[in-house]
């Protein structure tokens, strides 16, 4: 109850303030797709079948809906979808750390500078939350399920554009977020609660002028509303089709696909999926084979459940991780078909909100070592989502109160034109 009370009141003292409205822009919507700890570029989205078992191992290599595109065998349903997705198999920043790398993808800055920045979840809440007039019930940048803990998402932003953090398992019978649902504790239970709470709370009725005591008000039935109203409907998946559910699979990263197509449908601007276990470096293929098809399951059904509802259009699918893996595979004891951490080359995917499917950028060599041909930033991928929201020129002008010019340095705002 605190959790949400305490966060519906910081809705209403600060998210509020001045409006800032966004103009132009495609996309209304980003759901970010965070491959937590690093997916392996050969074994995904950049296959090199080629290459021979050291460096390519035990997967194949499919075609995909679009001629000359090809991608891993483990990820049929994405091979019908090509169409509607990009590729940039260019991406490359160099660090080899988890922290660093993270800090790098989220948000475009190198590792180290004296100010730290926002990720792009909190600047999309900045310029397309209540600072833009947004008043939706649900705070406007979620992270399913858990937040990732490697760096400050918010950065020189602050507090209140952090993310809400669900917590739970949307794939349990009653997906219970953190502050909104209680184990154990009925609807009924909660009215009750309410009640006596409001019986035992006399202060307001003696000063119903007073503005604080007006403010907690207005949090405690947002927050009510989350717990028993509205809101609480939009995490109710027992009103999806059984079938539906059964499509993006039952797993927890299914079940949170469509609880981000859920959110995004209710207008929530930024929604974070953290989906953890990519981390290989033991067992690479043997994890893969049970990752891979699960998902595939939940994203390929998250892209066309968007386009059946016309949602696509006006919401971005970011999907990526901090870096990729090593491309040669490490056979001995105790990796046994193991892979690093890689960030001289790595793939990300974007669909919808305006991106172009059917298209690869970038190019790496016959080993997946290094980009050949059209290098990409995590800073060029960022700047096309804001360009596609219509907030790149908010965003050019985004810098930390007080800042000194070495604070600040120059990054160019380069666009990924090719799929613009």
């Amino acid at each position: 109850m605190f959790g949400t009370a305490g966060l519906c009141l910081a809705d209403t003292l600060t998210w509020g303030a001045t409006p800032m409205v966004s103009k132009g822009g495609k996309a209304k919507s980003v759901i970010q797709i965070w491959l937590w700890g690093g997916a392996s570029h050969l074994d995904t989205f950049d296959p090199k079948p080629e290459a021979g078992n050291e460096y390519a191992g035990p997967f194949k290599a499919v075609e995909t809906n679009v001629s000359g595109i090809r991608i891993c065998e483990l990820l049929p349903l994405l091979a019908k979808q090509a169409d509607k997705y990009a590729i940039i198999r260019g991406m490359t920043h160099g660090s080899n750390a988890h922290e660093t790398g993270t800090y790098m993808v989220q948000t475009g800055r190198k590792a180290g500078e004296r100010v730290i920045y926002p990720g792009v979840g909190a600047v999309v809440s900045k310029f397309r939350g209540a600072d833009a007039g947004y008043k939706g019930q649900i705070p406007p940048y979620v992270v399913l399920t858990e937040p990732l803990g490697r760096f400050d998402e918010a950065g020189f932003l602050g507090a209140n554009y952090k993310p809400f953090a669900t917590g739970g398992d949307p794939s349990q019978p009653k997906f219970l977020v953190e502050g909104v649902a209680a184990q154990g504790i009925t609807d009924e239970q909660q009215q009750e609660r309410r009640a006596l709470l409001n019986k035992l709370n006399t202060l307001p009725k003696k000063l119903p002028e007073n503005a604080t005591l007006k403010a907690l008000a207005h949090a405690e039935t947002q927050a009510y509303d989350m717990i028993l109203g509205e809101g609480a409907k939009v995490f109710d998946l027992a009103t999806e089709k059984e079938e539906l559910r059964e499509q993006y699979g039952r797993s927890k990263f299914g079940q949170s696909c469509l609880m981000a197509r859920r959110l995004v449908e209710k207008g929530v601007p930024y929604v974070t999926i953290n989906y953890n276990g990519w981390d290989t470096h033991k067992d690479n293929f043997t994890t893969l084979r049970r990752k891979l098809p699960e998902f595939d399951k939940g994203l390929a059904t998250l892209i066309k459940d968007l386009s059946d509802r016309g949602l696509l259009s006006s919401t971005i699918i970011w999907c990526g991780g901090e870096f990729g893996r090593t491309p040669k595979v490490d056979f001995s004891a105790p990796w046994n078909g193991g892979r690093g951490h890689w960030g001289a080359a790595f793939s990300t995917l974007l669909a919808g909100g305006g991106f172009k499917g059917g298209h690869v950028v970038g190019e790496t060599d016959a080993h997946g070592e290094r980009v050949k041909n059209r290098p990409v930033s995590p800073a060029e991928v960022h700047n096309s989502i804001y360009a596609l929201m219509g907030i790149d020129e908010q965003v050019k002008r985004l810098q930390p109160a007080n800042a000194e010019p070495r604070d600040t340095p120059v990054i160019p705002f380069n666009l990924l034109k090719e799929i613009l």
